[in-house]
């Protein structure tokens, strides 16, 4: 059975043309249950909920209007998109605040059925120009093992990444591991992928041990990904990547 967790394992970036990069770094994400999220904060002195800590989960940090409950806020844009939510439960896996900063490449909600199968996942998307997108995703195949879907890219992310990619999503099930594989697909060509990012991570028990050695070995880990960001991009202009220019309808 799913449960929530701290996630402990590795990120990899691999970028196939024009130019090759790749890289690969460390971290934890957080793995919670949606309606839990109070509770699960109160474990340990240096996690909060809506307050500022060593680690605190802020609602303003994910899609709607902060003060409704976060399912609710699910319910309410999936139904815009023409979506009705599973019956089961949801989990959300992100980056929480650290000493009070938060940026988050991706969340992924997992959204289950009454009969505990994956069913629909909520992928929310930041870039660091402070835009947001949702991509709901059904499976496009079985989800036993893994869970496979589309995406047409709808907002610029990196200067370094054309307009017209698609997004193509592999999951596994959080359970005692997980993955989740982002493959970038240019459209229209046959070089295909152009770009790949991999999360492989490992469960533990979501314990005031357990958070406070992963704080130790992390302090302020979302410090950590934004800085990664900027330092990994200056390494694309070293090895003269072409800029994509930020989009006026975007200013």
């Amino acid at each position: 059975m799913i449960d929530s967790g701290l996630f402990v394992g590795t990120l990899r970036h691999r970028r196939f043309t024009p130019v090759a990069h790749a890289f690969t770094y460390p971290l934890f994400m957080a793995l919670l249950d949606i309606d839990r999220v109070s509770e699960l904060m109160s474990v340990s002195a240096v996690t909060s909920y809506n307050r500022w800590n060593w680690a605190s989960f802020d609602d303003r940090d994910h899609l709607g209007d902060p003060r409704l409950p976060l399912g609710e806020r699910l319910r309410r844009d999936a139904a815009r998109e023409g979506i009705a939510l599973p019956e089961g439960p949801i989990y959300l896996l992100t980056n929480l605040r650290y000493l009070g900063y938060v940026f988050n490449p991706i969340s992924v909600f997992y959204c289950y059925g009454s009969s505990g199968s994956l069913e629909l996942v909520l992928a929310e998307v930041n870039n660091t120009y402070g835009g947001r997108r949702y991509y709901w995703l059904r499976p496009t195949d079985g989800v036993a093992r893994r869970f496979r879907s589309h995406a047409t890219k709808s907002m610029y992310v990196s200067p370094f990444m054309e307009y017209d990619v698609d997004y193509e999503f592999v999951l596994t099930p959080p359970a005692d591991a997980l993955v989740a594989h982002m493959n970038v697909i240019r459209q229209g060509h046959e070089s295909g992928r152009m770009f790949d990012a991999t999360l492989t991570l490992d469960r533990r028990p979501w314990t005031a041990a357990a958070i406070r050695s992963a704080l130790l070995r992390f302090p302020w880990m979302t410090a950590k990904v934004i800085a990664a960001i900027h330092w990994e991009a200056l390494r694309l202009r070293l090895k003269r990547l072409p800029v994509m220019p930020f989009p006026q309808e975007n200013a």
